[in-house]
């Protein structure tokens, strides 16, 4: 039987989804190495960081759902806090060219100065390779990875999905959450939560 141009792009489309899928990090499960550039040009792999505690943080500083975060101090706070007790903190762009949140490495070296940010390092992944690998969809998007290479939490910072800096005082951190549970040797008990934000602005992706 003759594939029409419809059927025969629905089945593509398919296959693609199957591929992008089962390559995809889960909770529960060996998170994947990586190896992507920082800003300061050096390469980052999560295996250099066996036996840490890292979380990977998506970013797009064009968000207003990131500057929420970011305007407010909310996100370099948790920065500090964090990599002060060991954690490796890894903010990622996926944000292609001439996209929303793209940025060169010195623009956002400058940035992260002008607003004190405190990451252990910024990785910039405009081909969007870390992203599709870990299923990043919004921005910002959290992920938690135990000492073990276990992915242990994906999902949102919080749980109050608006632009409204004052909810930030009020809201549950599920990113906190996870990382007290899981440094003080306990399940995490929220291991997955929707997230918010803006869409990663992957190359190829019209919105």
């Amino acid at each position: 039987m003759r594939q029409t141009p419809i059927s025969w792009m629905i089945a593509a489309a398919a296959v693609f989804f199957t591929l992008t899928s089962a390559r995809a990090a889960r909770v529960g499960e060996r998170a994947p190495d990586f190896s992507v550039a920082d800003t300061n040009g050096k390469t980052q792999k999560l295996s250099d960081y066996a036996g840490k505690f890292v979380v990977l943080e998506w970013s797009n500083r064009g968000c207003p759902y990131t500057q929420k975060h970011y305007n407010s101090g909310n996100m370099q706070r948790l920065q500090r806090e964090w990599t002060q007790r060991g954690v490796i903190w890894l903010t990622v762009i996926s944000s292609a060219p001439r996209k929303q949140g793209y940025v060169t490495a010195e623009e956002e070296n400058a940035w992260l100065k002008k607003i004190n940010g405190a990451p252990t390092a910024v990785l910039l992944d405009p081909q969007g390779n870390l992203g599709h690998l870990y299923d990043a969809k919004t921005t910002p998007q959290m992920f938690v990875i135990n000492p073990q290479g276990t992915l242990v939490y994906d999902g949102a910072i919080d749980d109050k999905p608006t632009t409204d800096p004052a909810d930030i005082g009020r809201a549950r951190n599920y990113l906190s959450q996870a990382l007290g549970e899981a440094m003080a040797g306990k399940p995490v008990s929220m291991p997955a939560s929707r997230p918010y934000g803006c869409s990663v602005k992957y190359p190829g992706t019209w919105f």
